[in-house]
C-alpha cells in the first residue's frame, strides 16, 4: 500500500459522537455512506480505540469533575461492538481508519483489519505508541495541531524513515474554530518543507463547508478531515460536527476544486485545440512587399506583417530572414511553406501545424494573387 491511498481523501471523524451507543454509531455510518455513493468520493470513517480499562487509572475512574476522565468513560464499547463498527464501513464501501490511543487498540485495529491509522495532535510525541503504531506497517496520517516545528520534522522522520506510508495534516486544535482560526497558508508551508509528503488539512470549524475546502484544495491539500454526527434522538451535536446535508456540501466544493484546478502541477497543461486554434487567429501572417523571385534570399525588407494568417503561410512565429524562394511570390501574396526553404521547415511536426492552422481561404488567395 502506499501514499496514493491519501489522495483525495475524506476522513470522516466518528469520534466518540455515537455516544457508546451502536446502534447510533451504525446509523452515523450508514447515513454517510449515503452521502459518500451518491458524490463518488474516496472516503475513510475514522474510529477513537481506546482499553479503557487500562487507559484511565484505577484511582481516577471515579472523577467526574476530569472531562476527558468522564467522556472515556461514558461512551466505552465493547470490542465486538468496535469489531462490528469496522466492518460497517468497510462493507458500506469505506476506508476503515482508527485512531488508536495506546498500544492494545493498536493490537485490535491489526487484528480487525483497519486500513489506515490515524495519530491524534496530543500524541505526536507519545514514543512508545508511535514505535508501536510504526511496527504494523499500515499507512499512518498525522495532524500537526499545537505541535512545535521541531517535533513536526521529528515525527515526518520518524515514519518516512522506515518508509511507512505517511501524510500530514495541518490543524488547528480549536474546537470550534473561526474562520480567522484556520490559518490556511500552513498548508503552502508544510508542503514546502516536506516537499514528499502528502499534506492535508484537518479542520473543526462550523461556518462553512465550501470556501475554505476550495482554498485548501488549491493550496494543495489532498487528505481532508471533518468531525461528523446526525441529528438522532434529540442528543445534541457539536457546532464542530458536519451533518450528512453539510458533507454533501463539502464533497461538492472538492469536486468543483478539482475541476477548477485541472489536472496538476507537475507538468505543463495541455493547450486545447480551441485555444490553441483561438491565438493561431490573433497572429501576423508573413507577406510579400514586392514580387519575389525564385532564388531570393529573404530580409525583413522584402515583406511585412498582417493579420489576417492564413492556413500554410508563414507567421511572425517562424520568420528570422536567410529564407530563400523556391517559387516566385508575386506582391502583397502570402509567403507559404510550398515557397520556402528554411532549415526551421524542415521538420515534419512544424509544417503540418502551419498547414493545419489559420484561416482557411482559399478565395482570398486567389484575389492576391491575382
Amino acid at each position: 500500500m502506499t501514499e496514493s491511498i491519501f489522495n483525495d481523501l475524506f476522513v470522516l471523524e466518528l469520534a466518540n459522537n455515537h455516544w457508546g451507543k451502536l446502534e447510533r454509531g451504525l446509523k452515523i455510518i450508514r447515513d454517510f455512506a449515503r452521502v459518500v455513493k451518491f458524490n463518488n468520493v474516496h472516503a475513510a470513517i475514522k474510529l477513537q480505540f481506546r482499553d479503557v480499562d487500562n487507559f484511565v487509572h484505577p484511582d481516577f475512574r471515579d472523577r467526574a469533575d476530569i472531562r476527558y476522565i468522564k467522556k472515556t468513560l461514558d461512551t466505552q464499547m465493547p470490542w465486538e461492538n468496535l469489531r462490528l463498527m469496522v466492518e460497517t464501513v468497510r462493507d458500506c464501501g469505506m476506508i476503515t481508519m482508527v485512531t488508536p490511543f495506546d498500544e492494545v487498540s493498536v493490537d485490535k485495529c491489526v487484528e480487525f483489519g483497519v486500513e489506515i491509522l490515524k495519530i491524534a495532535s496530543s500524541d505526536v510525541r507519545d514514543k512508545t505508541l508511535l514505535q508501536k503504531m510504526a511496527s504494523t506497517g499500515l499507512p499512518v496520517i498525522a495532524s500537526t495541531g499545537g505541535a512545535s516545528l521541531e517535533h513536526i520534522d521529528e515525527l515526518v522522520a520518524f515514519f518516512t524513515s522506515r518508509n511507512i506510508p505517511f501524510a500530514l495534516n495541518h490543524c488547528v486544535s480549536l474546537y470550534p474554530s473561526e474562520d480567522g482560526d484556520l490559518e490556511l497558508d500552513q498548508i503552502d508551508f508544510l508542503k514546502a518543507r516536506y516537499p514528499g509528503i502528502v499534506i492535508g488539512y484537518s479542520t473543526h470549524e462550523y461556518r462553512d463547508w465550501w470556501d475554505s475546502t476550495l482554498i485548501a484544495y488549491g493550496k494543495g491539500a489532498r487528505t481532508f478531515e471533518r468531525h461528523i454526527d446526525i441529528d438522532y434522538e434529540g442528543l445534541p451535536v457539536s457546532p464542530y460536527c458536519t451533518k450528512p446535508e453539510q458533507a454533501n456540501i463539502w464533497f461538492r466544493a472538492m469536486k468543483k476544486a478539482q475541476e477548477m484546478c485541472g489536472g496538476g502541477s507537475a507538468e505543463r497543461r495541455a493547450v486545447p485545440e480551441g485555444e490553441r486554434r483561438y491565438l493561431d487567429a490573433l497572429v501576423r501572417g508573413v507577406y510579400a512587399k514586392r514580387d519575389l523571385s525564385v532564388g531570393e534570399v529573404l530580409t525583413a525588407d522584402d515583406v511585412f506583417f498582417a493579420v489576417p494568417l492564413l492556413k500554410g503561410q508563414l507567421s511572425t512565429r517562424e520568420f528570422i530572414g536567410g529564407e530563400r524562394l523556391t517559387a516566385p511570390i508575386v506582391a502583397n501574396a502570402p509567403l507559404d511553406v510550398q515557397s520556402i526553404d528554411a532549415p526551421a521547415l524542415r521538420d515534419p511536426a512544424l509544417v503540418s501545424l502551419i498547414l493545419d492552422r489559420g484561416l482557411d481561404t482559399s478565395t482570398a488567395r486567389t484575389a492576391i494573387a491575382s
